[in-house]
């Protein structure tokens, strides 16, 4: 059941779960938890509630990896983050004692629903009782305050992780025993190129690469942006080559809006620029159109057109 639930195949994961109760095998809180969390992932908190409600039917008590998964199935929608809270605290009226993972999913949940301060307050609190920020919860964190545009409060936030004498954000990161993800520091560059310096976005490249981390479409779309915006467009252009180079390609919308940017820059009458601009347009990003069948019919025509000769009334192939 793990397996299948890891690999996002629930339905036989449920299978599987169904046939161990048929069997007469009684589920375990541990049983309930994999299909949970399985439903967490697809956002679907009411098959979570329903599961919790069976298993306490059965005389089961939803531990706190039960109510993290509710907590992670609400928190993942924009709408339900007050959901994910009232999850939160249904947990503490239970006498369960969170676990970071918990405050992670509660800090992730307000991030996503705009209430950056919330996601703050709730750092602080799980500070206060002993527990330890993951990375996820650094990163679940800082999204919030790049999400919310509040670039001072989020460098705040890091240096309050760091001392005085910090020479890079990350490098001090890393010594916190805390391994960075593609995730954050796409979200510290974003938060760069929105302050304006774009001039150390080519260093947390570096930084990424020394740790093997390969940067994203989301990576490189920052750093497009950012150099856009200071209308550099020979370096928007030459990190443009790199992410094409590296197969990655943005999403729709991220590609519409900078299409939509770079074909009103076009017009530009520095020649250098206009070239660097329409290098990027005219790519299509890397995108490559798809073949259809008709594609494929009059290519498999033209070869059996090479290799037929029509001799007469006969044909010699």
């Amino acid at each position: 059941m793990d397996a299948y639930s890891k690999s996002n195949q629930v339905e036989e994961a449920e299978g599987l779960f169904h046939e161990l109760k048929e069997k007469g095998l009684k589920p375990t809180t541990a049983t309930y938890n994999i299909l949970m969390n399985a439903y967490s992932r697809r956002m679907q908190p009411e098959i979570v509630e329903s599961l919790i409600t069976e298993m306490q039917g059965l005389g089961l008590k939803p531990n706190v990896k039960s109510y993290t998964c509710l907590i992670s199935a609400y928190g993942r929608q924009r709408k339900m983050s007050d959901m994910a809270a009232d999850s939160f605290l249904r947990m503490k009226k239970a006498g369960i004692k969170p676990t970071p993972h918990s405050y992670t999913a509660l800090i992730h949940a307000y991030s996503v629903g705009g209430w950056h301060e919330k996601a703050y307050a709730a750092y602080e609190k799980m500070k206060r009782e002993g527990l330890s920020p993951s990375i996820e919860t650094y990163t679940a964190l800082l999204d919030a305050f790049r999400r919310a545009g509040e670039t001072e409060k989020l460098m705040e936030i890091w240096k309050s992780m760091i001392s005085n004498k910090a020479r890079d954000v990350m490098y001090e990161f890393g010594k916190l025993g805390l391994q960075p993800t593609v995730m954050t520091y796409n979200i510290l560059m974003n938060a760069y190129a929105r302050g304006g310096q774009h001039c150390k976005l080519p260093q947390l490249l570096k930084d990424m690469s020394a740790l093997n981390l390969k940067p994203d479409s989301v990576t490189y779309s920052t750093m497009i942006y950012a150099y856009v915006r200071v209308r550099d467009f020979t370096r928007a252009f030459y990190y443009h080559k790199q992410m094409v180079r590296s197969g990655q390609v943005p999403e729709a919308r991220s590609y519409q809006k900078l299409r939509a940017i770079l074909d009103v820059k076009a017009a530009t009458k520095n020649r250098r620029d206009r070239s660097a601009i329409l290098g990027i347009v005219n790519s299509n990003f890397g995108l490559k159109p798809k073949k259809g069948k008709k594609d494929e019919f009059w290519k498999n025509k033209k070869k059996r057109s090479i290799m037929t000769r029509v001799v007469g009334d006969k044909k010699i192939i």
